[in-house]
């Protein structure tokens, strides 16, 4: 089983602090602030990483998912947006858009729809934000 680590730092109050992102695999560090998260501040955050983290699994998923059915994708092209606010009683992250577009030889537009419904339901991120509405949209090329 595989074992991933990330570290975060955050130093003084929540308006005027400031904070580290590392992941441990050491290809991404940043900083992250009220601004970066709340605002449209210069930085990261941790809802722009998810939105990451699910773009990739998800892209992931669904090539692998293709391709054991033998229609290699050509590309994958995911992107995965967190809608993040404020809810009664602070903030949540209330739902994930992905919209994927691919191409696939060898098949048509229904069954590029049926497999990337099946990794949306099924890659790892996803199973995981399982608590979030996530929905999507496709556009076969």
């Amino acid at each position: 089983m595989a074992n991933r680590t990330s570290d975060a730092e955050w130093r003084g109050d929540l308006k005027s602090g400031q904070g580290k992102i590392k992941l441990g695999s050491g290809a991404f560090e940043g900083s992250y602030s009220f601004k970066s998260r709340f605002e449209e501040g210069k930085g990261t955050n941790p809802e722009e990483l998810i939105a990451a983290a699910h773009a990739g699994c998800f892209s992931m998923a669904f090539a692998h998912a293709l391709s054991e059915a033998g229609h290699a994708p050509t590309s994958i092209h995911t992107t995965a947006t967190v809608q993040f606010g404020p809810v009664p009683g602070g903030f949540a992250i209330s739902r994930i858009d992905l919209v994927t577009e691919g191409s696939v030889p060898g098949i048509d537009a229904a069954t590029f729809d049926k497999f990337a419904a099946g990794a949306k339901e099924n890659c790892p991120v996803s199973k995981a934000l399982k608590a979030v509405e996530i929905t999507l949209k496709t556009k076969f090329v």
